[in-house]
């Protein structure tokens, strides 16, 4: 594969994320949207509920979407993942009730469980580690930039057309994806059949007691403290900075655009950085949990603009936390990948994912039940921080080489 053909690919990936990003976020833009709620009376508990649906389904089937992408390879589960998803998101125009937006959010969660997986599993075996960083660092920054752009965008037509055509424009208009993905992406080899692996010497450690491991254990735990900030960032910012900072919803919209902007700058440079400083000798190891621990750390300062009464210094350390989260974004996937390689590594990944994709359950629910117990925004923005020192705990003290399984 040539270098060129290998960054295109890259790219299509990035494309691909940021694309189901518009898709998850466009419900916490509509539970925003004074029509949305009358349409369907909704709660603070209800908007909770709805915002946690897609990671029910999604989180559920992380680990049986890296076996799919192990055993089938990339490109045909990702083509028919995203055809499912787009479809799902488009039918969202048409709900008339809770319960039907609830099932098409789960489904939605099915289509895109096959996302990172998939994506991790083409970089595993087409970029080396002194490019690992970068390419994972542009991944997971499409992520951020899905919600950076997405959001802004859906608020925007919801603005000129409504909640309905909104769902239906960026469900539909983003199918077009799939032509440069069918004609570049070449199918992957099969993972070996069970004769062969038995014939072959083991690549390392089983599956299971790789999840034994105090590695496993603490990126589960780390991730899970990442990934709540973020999902808090993507199902209920738009709302926090509507009712409690005064913001309308289209510049609620471009300042959540901003906060996830600066995260993915951030996490591009970062990945760049740390594949420049292990290629001049650094050990991968450290130089990855550095850059974790650090991000972790920038992110705690959210609690300043928690406190705050000034809008203006919240919405400061709103762009200022997250972008410092930004830090750990591709290093701690990366990281993940230097300590646990092997043919396992779409089933590592669904493990982890798995682990991402909880506080997609838990950030939404925990934030409506708290806001609607104590009547502000004050103590979900402390769980946010309580949960980002955990996340320091579990990088410093059990992802540590020596506990790799050898």
């Amino acid at each position: 594969m040539t270098s060129r053909l290998r960054w295109t690919i890259v790219g299509l990936l990035c494309a691909g994320m940021m694309i189901a990003y518009f898709d998850r976020v466009n419900l916490s833009v509509a539970i925003a949207d004074q029509q949305f709620k009358s349409d369907f009376e909704l709660s603070d508990r209800d908007r909770g509920l709805l915002n946690s649906a897609f990671f029910w389904s999604y989180m559920l089937l992380q680990i049986p979407a890296g076996w799919v992408v192990d055993r089938y390879g990339t490109r045909m589960p990702y083509a028919l993942g995203f055809l499912m998803w787009s479809m799902v998101s488009a039918a969202s125009a048409f709900a008339g009730s809770i319960r039907q937006l609830f099932v098409l959010r789960l489904l939605l969660g099915v289509g895109e469980s096959v996302i990172t997986p998939a994506g991790m599993r083409w970089m595993r075996f087409h970029c080396a580690e002194q490019q690992r960083g970068l390419a994972v660092g542009l991944y997971m920054a499409a992520a951020k930039f899905g919600p950076a752009l997405g959001t802004p965008l859906a608020a925007w037509l919801i603005h000129l057309y409504g909640w309905r055509p909104m769902f239906l424009i960026l469900g539909l208009g983003c199918l077009i994806w799939l032509i440069p993905w069918l004609g570049l992406v070449k199918e992957d080899a099969p993972a070996p059949s069970r004769t062969q692996a038995k014939a072959e010497k083991p690549a390392g450690p089983s599956l299971g007691r790789l999840l034994l491991s105090p590695v496993i254990f603490g990126t589960v735990i780390g991730t899970f403290c990442y990934m709540y900030f973020v999902y808090f960032c993507m199902t209920w910012l738009p709302a926090y900075l509507v009712e409690a900072r005064g913001l309308s919803l289209t510049s609620s919209g471009a300042y959540t655009a901003f906060t996830f902007s600066g995260m993915a700058v951030v996490a591009i440079a970062a990945g760049w950085l740390a594949d420049r400083m292990i290629q001049r000798g650094g050990n991968p190891v450290r130089v990855r949990k550095g850059f974790v621990i650090a991000g972790f750390l920038l992110a705690g300062t959210e609690v300043i603009g928690a406190v705050s009464d000034s809008a203006l210094v919240a919405l400061f350390f709103a762009i200022f936390s997250l972008s410092g989260l930004g830090l750990v974004t591709a290093n701690y996937w990366a990281l993940t990948q230097t300590l646990m390689p092997g043919a396992a590594v779409g089933r590592i990944v669904g493990v982890q994912n798995c682990a991402a994709n909880l506080p997609g359950i838990v950030a939404p629910l925990l934030t409506g039940w708290l806001k609607e117990t104590t009547g502000s925004y004050e103590a979900p923005m402390h769980a946010i921080w309580i949960f980002l020192l955990l996340g320091v705990a579990a990088y410093l003290f059990l992802v540590r080489e020596k506990y790799v399984p050898r």
